[in-house]
């Protein structure tokens, strides 16, 4: 790391562990090298950046100010250094994304393998989040970029690609459900039904069918992971529902159905491939985002449930 980092190094170090002497274990310098160059900065910017407590030293307001700026800084040095071997003509650097639990199996998998064959430079990062922890992830700097769902009311993200997924019923192939393309909410009536959880994107559109219908549902099981609902359902203990972007990779292999639940007070949610609207993507970033692009619209609605339209359903 160029000697310019110098204190950000220490300063960071020392916010980490809270302890000078813990910070010095860690970089291999004297403790009072530490303490000088923190000294000398809250001396020339006139506050301090740590409490000094019994128990170990702790980040002041301005302290907590100047982390994010060294967390962001070390982000730039990453994207410059990538920059800088682009100027060189190497096919490097590290990539970091977030997408939402449904993508963890399937395009994107798929997708770093691709790069990975093409270009073994390049390392990739995925962090699986909740929907908005995505948004933050790439808003805040953290990830080169993410895909999430409903991103359009977020000025501060650049939509690179977009499709529309579907809400619908989940179920067994031999389900009478099965053999139906769409069907209503009330189709599930006095059916076991097994529920994503509020945290989950789709589960807020599922509340708004149920009051708007007033039917009561049997709730037979909730979960926030889509793995657990897709086999709660292959193991029989009700109708599951999700979006048909949760279910590709099972309907595709003929493990499920899905059916879409038709009522018109649903509108298809929106699924985007997104960046930093402040942010240029570094060379390897670009790389990657362009691979993600290639294959996007595979996950739409009724593409990705093509294997149901070629048998005629």
């Amino acid at each position: 790391m160029p000697a310019f980092s110098r204190f950000l190094r220490y300063f960071m170090a020392v916010g980490r562990h809270g302890s000078i002497r813990k910070a010095a274990d860690e970089l291999n310098v004297s403790a009072s090298a530490i303490a000088r160059q923190i000294l000398n900065v809250e001396a020339d910017i006139g506050t301090p950046l740590f409490e000094r407590l019994p128990t170990g030293l702790r980040l002041t307001a301005a302290g907590e100010i100047m982390m994010a700026a060294g967390n962001r800084w070390q982000k730039n040095m990453v994207d410059i250094r990538a920059q800088i071997e682009d100027l060189r003509g190497l096919k490097r650097g590290h990539v970091e994304m977030a997408i939402i639990d449904a993508l963890a199996k399937g395009h994107i998998p798929a997708a770093v393998r691709a790069i990975q064959d093409r270009y073994p430079g390049i390392t990739v990062g995925v962090r699986v989040l909740g929907n908005d922890d995505v948004r933050k992830a790439v808003t805040s700097g953290e990830v080169d970029f993410g895909i999430l769902f409903e991103p359009q009311s977020y000025r501060d993200l650049t939509v690179r690609a977009f499709v529309e997924v579907v809400l619908g019923f989940v179920t067994p192939t031999d389900h009478p459900l099965a053999d139906r393309r769409e069907a209503r909410f009330s189709a599930c009536n006095g059916s076991p039904l097994i529920l994503p959880a509020d945290t989950l994107a789709v589960g807020q559109q599922i509340e708004v069918l149920v009051g708007a219908t007033g039917m009561e549902v049997e709730r037979k099981a909730t979960s926030d992971n889509i793995q657990m609902i897709t086999s709660l359902v292959q193991e029989g203990v009700g109708i599951g529902i999700l979006s048909s972007l949760d279910v590709i990779a099972e309907v595709q292999a003929g493990r499920l159905s899905f059916t879409r639940i038709s009522d018109a007070l649903l509108r298809p949610m929106t699924l985007a491939l997104c960046t930093n609207a402040a942010r240029t993507p570094s060379y390897a970033a670009g790389i990657v985002l362009s691979e993600i692009e290639l294959g996007f619209a595979q996950l739409s609605y009724p593409d990705s449930m093509r294997l149901k339209m070629q048998n005629g359903e």
